[in-house]
């Protein structure tokens, strides 16, 4: 069976001191899969896009602010993630310049400045906490990783970078 994930991207908006990122708590929806955690920006690739139009289309309806300068840090394979078991394939960026003010909050919920030091004390998903730090370290390689998920947990982790 041909595997047929979900196309995405997730953005982590540096501020331009670089102390703090844009994330969003989502809090807006009560059916939201993502709901109480907090979140990069981003969503699904639409046709007739390449990805990296996408991150920049989605950071400008999600924060209202226009991406100059982004780095793809990483892929993550993600089996079974969807609301219904759906498979999803993320390309993670990292946008380390923009212009505009981003928005206090968006459909999916309020947008907040954190300090990149705090970050992974505010609730969000199991699995993020071990990809973050390969999105903001020094290393200049990307990432690639699979996270499978069963019944809304993450299964496994692993990655490579070349």
């Amino acid at each position: 069976m041909p595997y047929t994930p979900i196309a995405a991207t997730l953005g982590y908006v540096l501020s331009a001191d670089g102390k703090r990122v844009l994330l969003v708590h989502r809090n807006a929806r009560p059916d939201d899969q993502h709901l109480g955690k907090y979140n990069g920006l981003g969503g699904k690739m639409e046709l007739n896009e390449d990805i990296a139009e996408c991150m920049r289309r989605e950071i400008a309806e999600e924060a209202g602010i226009e991406c100059t300068s982004m780095q793809l840090r990483g892929t993550i394979n993600w089996p079974g993630f969807g609301k219904q078991g759906e498979d999803w394939l993320g390309f993670i960026f990292l946008i380390d310049g923009f212009t505009g003010q981003a928005h206090g909050e968006n459909e999916e919920g309020t947008l907040e400045w954190v300090p990149l030091e705090s970050m992974y004390d505010l609730p969000m998903w199991e699995g993020d906490r071990h990809f973050l730090p390969l999105i903001f370290d020094g290393d200049p390689r990307p990432f690639h990783g699979v996270m499978p998920y069963k019944d809304g947990r993450m299964q496994s982790w692993a990655f490579s970078r070349y």
